[in-house]
């Protein structure tokens, strides 16, 4: 009884636990990164994006004391603060890297020499001594203090409205899409044709071209660049967007093929056969009757293709990136906002969900033809 038509698997279960795990594989890493551009760089050096939304106590960074020196009943006086005024409260402190936490708040620390410190719990710090302090290297202080959830916009606005920044990413982002929508049409383009070809028209070969499309898919990306760049420098196309185009084309090309051709193969013969009894030519039936029913096949793979090209780095920068940064695409802008030593982790997370945000309209526009189009061919 286990066969019957319409009985549910015994395996439902796990289909849901794997869809659940896929989705939170993916929903995971995009929230936070989505998080963690609106915080600090400090914050997210100290602790990970699922405590943005709690009180944190965290190690800030040591601060070297600094101040206008005043006279105050006989003594040397600086006064400062380790931080804003509300932005945390203090919880330990020290002035030894290695007992960074000596101190409560309110304590004072004896330095030696009638030298002393104070700091607070609002992080306000008083540095007292009987002579000057012109000239001497003054204390650092290692601060632990609970800091409440706060987020910024600092991130975007640096991103997309500082002069400095706002030029080479919006330049970026037009590159991006230069690149990105030809290179998706054409290959998109080239497949349907050769797939309607492979999938109902008769010539020596077929078998043969058609296993060659499934034996392209396996070849590595990297094995490729090297020859296809001493190519198109033969034949003096160069380093451009024509180069670009044509790299992600033949790139793209077998899975599109592979991809178009299945879809096509599982469409109704008789429909086939009937305009062709009515004297339509093969172009006709291809433009009126093939490319309208492959929609779905053909959303599926410019989901993909789109996706790919977009988020590329490897082929833009053998392909198209010159000297000048007039075609810098987001992926290269990226790293240059990092900088040398790649420090700025909030830049890097403002940059990359700013990246991705077109890549999520496409994919939240065009993902219902996404599974019709890769179950293509697999159901008879």
């Amino acid at each position: 009884m286990d066969n019957i038509v319409g009985k549910k698997s015994g395996l439902t279960w796990a289909v849901h636990i794997s869809v659940a795990l896929l989705v939170a594989l993916w929903l995971f890493p995009t929230l936070g990164l989505f998080v963690s551009s609106f915080r600090t760089a400090d914050q997210i050096v100290s602790s990970g994006w699922w405590s943005a939304f709690r009180t944190q106590e965290a190690q800030l960074a040591p601060i070297r004391v600094a101040g206008e020196e005043v006279q105050r009943d006989g003594r040397y006086v600086i006064e400062g603060t380790l931080f804003p005024r509300g932005q945390a409260t203090l919880s330990h402190w020290g002035v030894n890297v290695n007992r960074p936490t000596e101190f409560a708040p309110g304590d004072t620390a004896d330095l030696g020499d009638g030298v002393t410190l104070t700091v607070d719990e609002t992080g306000a710090y008083v540095l007292s001594g009987p002579s000057s302090f012109e000239g001497q290297r003054l204390p650092r202080i290692f601060s632990t203090a609970t800091t409440p959830p706060e987020f910024t916009l600092d991130n975007y606005r640096n991103i997309l409205l500082d002069p400095r920044n706002v030029d080479g990413m919006a330049k970026a982002f037009f590159n991006t899409l230069t690149v990105t929508i030809p290179a998706t049409i054409i290959p998109i383009l080239v497949a349907a044709f050769a797939a309607y070809a492979l999938a109902w028209m008769d010539f020596p070969g077929r078998a043969l071209l058609i296993a060659a499309v499934v034996g392209l898919l396996v070849v590595p990306l990297q094995l490729a660049l090297i020859p296809l760049l001493k190519l198109h420098l033969n034949v003096g196309i160069g380093k451009g967007y024509l180069g670009v185009w044509l790299a992600h084309t033949g790139f793209g090309l077998p899975l599109a093929i592979y991809l178009l051709r299945n879809y096509m193969v599982g469409l109704p013969r008789d429909i086939i056969e009937n305009a062709k009894v009515d004297g339509a030519t093969d172009f006709q039936i291809f433009t009126r009757i093939i490319l309208p029913l492959s929609f779905p096949a053909l959303a599926s793979f410019a989901i993909f293709q789109f996706l790919w090209t977009w988020n590329d780095l490897l082929v833009a920068l053998v392909f198209l990136i010159d000297a000048t940064g007039e075609t810098t695409v987001m992926t290269k802008q990226i790293v240059e906002l990092l900088g040398t030593r790649g420090g700025n982790w909030e830049i890097l997370a403002t940059a990359a969900f700013v990246s991705i945000a077109v890549p999520l309209v496409v994919f939240f526009t065009m993902q219902r033809y996404l599974v019709r189009g890769l179950l293509a061919g697999s159901v008879k």
